[in-house]
């Protein structure tokens, strides 16, 4: 017999497993890790979604964890965005992504400006530059234009949001390394990573293993919405359907709100006997608990609060949650929450979430 469940049982699930609800998080890297990531656009809202979600947030933990210790590692990885990953699990992110080769396409080519021959020259050339060295974005183009001799690339590497080095992240040969004089480096990661594998994962391994972990924080799921949190629409159907088969063993199926889903059979248990949320929360800008979901999840995010969430430009508004539900957005102004709400929420519940809040904004 198939388990049934509500949606409002499935956010409170989510709510208690991405350490939102209670926010007892034990360090940055657990946090990271339980999400499969967390966005880094915006260097504050990352480091605001792993403090909102800590028994104890530190200030310079995640600086730490980058730059001293070398367990999160910033680079490009789902949907093309920068994040933070684990260090060891940026081989994973790397099979899989590097898989997809969108970079081959020749619409992708023309789009940025290149050739097929030129995109070559940058995927050869930028290792050798990174060899061994960590390099700001201006001496990278200088190193690759000097190995190349093609002086054409450098407005190519340039412009844009990093797009040409994109797909040397999805490949496993560039990641950010530690600012110099306020600017960004970057390194390879076999010198960087502690423990790089020799032998990086196949894309079949590294999809099941990225699977199993969106699962245990995002799930229930299904191909498309795993799909579209990791390249909306990037992976062959087939190969998801691999990814699934694969997994099956550890799966079981399930119905939400009468939709059939799987879910890790471990958790099956732990979410059919969850209540649904009552608490009020604030979460941060391109916080994963949205980003994760299908933008249509009405019981998630009501058309009421789509526009107000789902800004220009990809932009993901810092979110108030209520009963798991998206109830309004916040911003600051002068230092001070300030919320705009779509529906009421309890008084008391939401000053005392805002207070907490206010002491963790940077």
């Amino acid at each position: 017999m198939v388990v049934s469940v509500t949606w409002p049982q499935v956010l409170a699930w989510r709510l208690k497993r991405q350490f939102v609800d209670p926010a007892d998080g034990p360090d940055a890297v657990s946090v990271v890790r339980r999400l499969t990531g967390v966005q880094a656009q915006v260097a504050s809202a990352a480091g605001l979604a792993v403090a909102v979600r800590s028994a104890r947030p530190r200030p310079d933990e995640i600086d730490d964890a980058l730059w001293r210790d070398r367990s999160l590692v910033k680079t490009w990885t789902a949907r093309g965005t920068l994040h933070l990953v684990p260090a060891d699990e940026l081989a994973c992110h790397a099979a899989v992504l590097g898989s997809f080769r969108n970079w081959d396409r020749g619409s992708w080519q023309r789009g940025h400006g290149v050739t097929a021959a030129e995109v070559a020259a940058i995927l050869d050339a930028v290792p050798k530059a990174l060899a061994g060295r960590a390099l700001t974005r201006e001496e990278l183009v200088d190193r690759v234009i000097e190995i190349t001799g093609d002086a054409h690339l450098k407005e190519a590497l340039t412009s844009g949001w990093g797009a040409l080095l994109k797909p040397l992240s999805f490949l496993g040969e560039l990641c950010y390394g530690p600012p110099r004089e306020g600017r960004v480096t970057f390194v390879s990661p076999r010198d960087w990573v502690p423990g790089w594998p020799a032998e990086p994962p196949s894309a079949e391994e590294g999809g099941v293993r990225l699977l199993r972990s969106f699962l245990g924080a995002h799930g229930p799921g299904t191909p498309e919405t795993f799909d579209g949190w990791l390249y909306r629409g990037a992976a062959r159907k087939a190969t998801l359907r691999g990814w699934f088969r694969d997994l099956t063993p550890e799966l079981a199926e399930i119905e939400v709100g009468g939709r059939p889903m799987v879910m890790l059979a471990e958790h099956l248990d732990d979410l059919a006997g969850t209540r649904p949320a009552t608490g009020v929360h604030l979460l941060p800008g391109f916080d994963q608990y949205i980003l994760a979901a299908p933008r249509d999840l009405e019981p998630l995010l009501p058309a009421a609060a789509k526009a107000r969430v789902s800004r220009a430009a990809g932009w993901i508004s810092p979110v108030v949650i209520h009963e798991g539900r998206v109830v309004g957005i916040w911003k600051t102004e002068d230092k001070e929450i300030v919320v705009d709400l779509l529906e009421e929420v309890p008084a008391a519940a939401l000053a005392a979430e805002t207070e907490r809040v206010s002491g963790l904004l940077p």
